[in-house]
């Protein structure tokens, strides 16, 4: 089924549907940013690297018309920012999906990522009727944890070699949330002040192990 793709807001921050004449501002961004996000970029490791946007728009919204997936960009004071994608969208007994997300380097540090996650999981929770929300982060990712850690994703475990990024397979760690452990949803939550202070704390065991990579075994 189609998902309609809605625009969501709160303060200076909007997330608003992709689409496909965004293609050249979208790219201008990613070039600005090229420093910044290369790191984290996620890569094919069967396919050489392209930087097509153009169709990279039109494969996130046909992921969209199949119901798979709910491409935002983030708007900052009616300005582009980055980029939010909700994918991997499961219904039925799973009912879950999960979150990817930048913004450009001059944004960071004003709270729009959070605010953007945190509109796109009560969307998800509130209107399509999604179960539970995933975010996967790399553990060098201090940024992106900061963002786990202001709204309160609860720690799930340390993914090994789990997405190809910036050339190789990286461990993630790996954090949840479900639709039942709110009562005022993820955006309320977080501006009350009634984020449970230690929900997405990492144990020290999977600090350690992902100090140390797994040795690649040549077969």
């Amino acid at each position: 089924m189609a998902i309609t793709i809605p625009t969501l807001s709160e303060g200076s921050v909007t997330l608003r549907p992709i689409r496909v004449r965004d293609a050249r501002l979208l790219e201008a961004s990613l070039m600005e940013n090229r420093g910044w996000l290369r790191k984290w970029e996620a890569t094919n490791p069967y396919a050489p690297m392209s930087f097509d946007t153009r169709s990279s728009i039109r494969n996130l919204l046909a992921h969209s018309r199949s119901g798979h997936g709910l491409p935002f960009l983030v708007e900052y004071d009616g300005e582009l920012a980055g980029q939010l994608n909700v994918s991997g969208i499961s219904w039925g007994s799973l009912s879950s999906a999960s979150l990817g997300y930048w913004v450009g380097e001059r944004f960071a540090g004003r709270s729009i990522t959070p605010t953007a996650v945190a509109l796109a999981t009560d969307y998800c929770f509130y209107q399509l009727g999604l179960h539970r929300m995933e975010i996967c982060i790399r553990p060098e990712n201090d940024a992106s944890l900061r963002v786990v850690q202001k709204l309160g994703f609860r720690y799930e475990g340390l993914r090994r070699r789990f997405i190809h990024i910036n050339g190789d397979w990286r461990d993630h760690f790996c954090f949840g949330l479900t639709a039942e452990e709110l009562q005022q949803g993820v955006l309320r939550r977080w501006r009350d002040g009634l984020v449970p202070p230690y929900a997405a704390a990492i144990s020290a065991a999977d600090l350690a192990a992902a100090a140390h990579p797994l040795p690649v075994i040549d077969r």
